[in-house]
């Protein structure tokens, strides 16, 4: 049941960042238990994992939420993913042994090709899974997870030029995995708040978008 739980999470935590859960809507248990393919053990229990992380909001009476995206909302995450993450990039300089590292440099190798925005959206995916467990903290992957992928799903709901936010994003991420590599830890400190910085400006321009 562990494994199908797990299976659950990471299943529902996509479709919530791609959209394919809209944002803002109502849902109930049944239709997710379909939409998964797991029953509905699993997926309660998914949903109950998920709540305090804000993926989504259960309502007694009324069934599962789809919190709205907001600018304010993503700009309080970033507030904290910011500080996370520079931890965990120091962490991975310092811990992570020599497979990771080589398994560091061969996606950032991979990072010089092009992509499609759902190419992109699961290259780093693995890239943070990578971080993570190169900074071997049990509890960082439980606070970092749910905020990138509430942060990536405001990205990829946003985003209008694909190709110029793709190779923006495949750039920055490319420094921290070959800074991590090296065991470089003033420039991954240093990248992670530049990609940092690239998500806070990000998401102003949707404010000034709307403004116009």
């Amino acid at each position: 049941m562990a494994n199908k739980t797990q299976q659950a999470i990471e299943l529902l935590q996509r479709m919530i960042e791609t959209g394919q859960l809209a944002p803002g809507t109502m849902i109930s248990e049944k239709v997710l238990v379909d939409l998964t393919g797991l029953g509905r053990t699993p997926v309660r229990e998914a949903i109950h994992r998920l709540a305090p992380s804000y993926m989504i909001r259960i309502h007694a009476s009324k069934g599962i939420e789809i919190p709205a995206i907001t600018v304010e909302d993503q700009l309080s995450r970033l507030e904290v993913r910011r500080a996370v993450e520079v931890l965990a990039v120091e962490l991975a300089c310092k811990r992570a042994d020599e497979n990771q590292r080589q398994a560091m440099c061969r996606l950032a190798d991979v990072m010089n090709q092009d992509f499609t925005l759902q190419e992109y959206t699961n290259t780093i995916r693995d890239t943070h899974g990578l971080i993570i467990d190169a900074a071997r903290n049990q509890y960082l992957g439980s606070i970092m997870l749910p905020l990138q992928g509430l942060s990536r799903r405001f990205w990829v709901v946003h985003v209008r030029d694909e190709a110029l936010e793709v190779g923006r994003g495949r750039d920055l991420h490319r420094r921290i995995l070959n800074a991590i590599a090296d065991g470089d830890r003033d420039a991954a400190h240093l990248a992670s708040l530049a990609l940092n910085d690239y998500l806070v400006e990000f998401a102003i321009a949707v404010v000034s978008r709307r403004a116009d």
